[in-house]
């Protein structure tokens, strides 16, 4: 067969007038290497080796062009006729991409990558839809005991943050949940992530109320809402608090304790 010419298409790509750059930049790289072996497809390790120098001859053309200053794809090009070359030199037969290991790699991960993409995005979505629902609540006055906590809320109060949808109630939520062991923070695990993902003043809340529990008295509806504003104007004088009353409690409870034994 003859020898096709590998004639460089090279050109930097300006964008037409109003029209909007891609959102993900084109690796033009992978663009060279996959066009070579487009083009090396049936190719003799003669053929290749022909290829590979009339590549080399159209980079030294372009060495002192200005627009190719900063390209890729060239050098991108020769690196990938000398490896096919070399590969057909050690091999014989002709090129087959489907044959060869390094393509099928790239291909692999270029699958695993795009999956891993698809998740993001699917993330991204899932998180976006439970911060909606989360304001949607807090703006009905429905976010309360009854709504249960799910893994990621955490991600979806600082989502409502950055979107400058926030809402106080959210927090409070939060707190309750944290205190009650409620949802997802059943588990320690969610309890120990909380403290590296939760504010210090919905931390400190949730602390205070967990303690209030304790003392068994009961309370209305709203009638704890001092805790929030406590942690919320200090939340180291709350967590100060909390624990003071943790050591006031503590002997309370035991004497209760080896009460309840006695009888």
């Amino acid at each position: 067969m003859s020898t096709p010419v590998p004639r460089s298409r090279r050109r930097p790509r300006v964008p037409a007038p109003g029209t909007v750059a891609p959102r993900q930049p084109v690796d033009q790289a992978k663009v060279g290497r996959r066009a070579v072996r487009r083009h090396a497809a049936g190719m003799t390790a003669t053929e290749a080796a022909a290829a590979l120098e009339e590549a080399r001859l159209q980079q030294h053309l372009d060495r002192d062009r200005e627009d190719l200053a900063d390209d890729e794809r060239g050098p991108a090009e020769v690196a990938e006729w000398e490896r096919i070359a070399q590969l057909l030199a050690a091999t014989g037969g002709v090129y087959d991409p489907e044959a060869d290991a390094v393509v099928q790699d790239e291909l692999a991960a270029d699958r695993r990558a795009a999956e891993a993409e698809q998740q993001r995005l699917q993330e991204q979505q899932q998180l976006a839809a439970r911060a909606d629902e989360l304001a949607a609540l807090a703006r009905a006055g429905r976010l309360d005991r009854t709504v249960e906590s799910w893994p990621g809320d955490e991600a979806a109060r600082d989502l409502l943050l950055h979107r400058g949808d926030y809402h106080s109630v959210v927090d409070g939520w939060l707190a309750q949940a944290l205190a009650d062991r409620s949802g997802h923070y059943a588990d320690p695990a969610a309890r120990t992530a909380a403290i590296g993902s939760l504010p210090a003043a919905v931390r400190a809340h949730a602390a205070l109320l967990a303690v209030l529990a304790r003392t068994g008295a009961p309370a209305a509806d709203g009638e704890l809402e001092f805790a929030g504003r406590l942690a919320q104007a200090d939340p180291e004088a709350t967590d100060a608090l909390a624990a003071w009353l943790e050591r006031v409690l503590a002997p309370a409870e035991l004497a209760e304790s080896g009460e309840d034994g006695a009888r």
